[in-house]
């Protein structure tokens, strides 16, 4: 893969163009701004990811060798120009064909990553809050794009839920690097087995009250089928973490709670009552 497109990790920035149109489906909106707005959340997206990794380029070259910086196929230099081609661009366009509001939540969000990206990444939960916030603002950035602000706050906290689970996780899987690097994270500070206790419990949270978005009129019957599938990832996992909090199964269980997001993602989808309406 190019490099200039890997250093967006394209995968995070299509799920994140995902909640936009998640949204939009869900609230029946479909505008040129909808499509501006799938935009300015990849781009932004992807802003955050290359500056995040050029903040852990010497974190990336224990964990992630691999990645384009600690690689040496795009300089460090480079890609902090780069990074701040992405974030401007993000933010014209949000300016220019969304409006003030969209706008100012673009650039709380630019900020918010780079602060994260600088620092909050090494500071004990914070830095896994920072980045859930973000995933379900992300929707609320959508419900601002449509004029659906509660629903998509609904939506964005559930967002909220199963990123912060598989945030833990994945510090439990990069705990290694971590600690050479002199970050301070809940498997560094508490260890692996408050680490994995508490990613369960997100992850059982989630899975139980995640229903009620059924039961609150938001979704359709249609979101419960596929939303089981999801839970049943969930609920594994939770039980995997719980019983084998090494590393290996760290990395397994981040990949499964992955699918699990995505299949939750194929389940607002499915809920969605303007979807029942062109189908009835």
């Amino acid at each position: 893969m190019n490099p200039y497109l890997e250093i967006l990790r394209p995968g995070n920035a299509i799920l994140a163009v995902i909640s936009i149109l998640i949204i939009a489906v869900i609230s029946g909106v479909f505008t040129f701004q909808v499509l501006v707005a799938c935009v300015v959340v990849f781009v932004i997206t992807g802003f955050g990811n290359s500056v995040n990794d050029y903040f852990d380029h010497k974190i990336d070259a224990i964990n992630k060798p691999q990645r384009p910086i600690p690689s040496g196929r795009i300089s460090l230099k480079t890609a902090g120009y780069y990074s701040t081609a992405l974030a401007l661009s993000g933010n014209i366009l949000a300016l220019l064909f969304l409006g003030f509001n969209p706008e100012l939540v673009v650039l709380f969000s630019t900020f918010l990553m780079y602060y994260y990206a600088y620092s909050l990444k090494k500071k004990l939960l914070i830095g896994n809050i920072v980045i859930s916030f973000l995933t379900g603002l992300s929707f609320v950035f959508a419900g601002i794009v449509v004029d659906a602000i509660m629903l998509s706050i609904f939506i964005g906290f559930y967002a909220f839920l199963t990123t912060m689970m598989r945030e833990i996780v994945k510090d439990m899987e990069d705990i290694k690097g971590d600690k050479k690097e002199g970050a301070y994270t809940l498997p560094i500070a508490y260890g692996m087995k408050t680490s994995a206790v508490l990613a369960a419990s997100f992850m059982i949270f989630a899975s139980l009250t995640s229903p009620l978005l059924y039961f609150w009129g938001i979704l359709t019957i249609w979101y419960i089928p596929i939303l089981i599938i999801a839970i049943l990832i969930f609920l594994s996992s939770a039980i995997s973490i719980l019983r084998d909090r090494t590393i290996e199964n760290s990395r397994r269980i981040s990949k499964r709670v992955k699918i699990g997001m995505m299949v939750t993602l194929i389940s607002f989808l499915a809920g969605s009552p303007y979807i029942l309406t062109l189908l009835s």
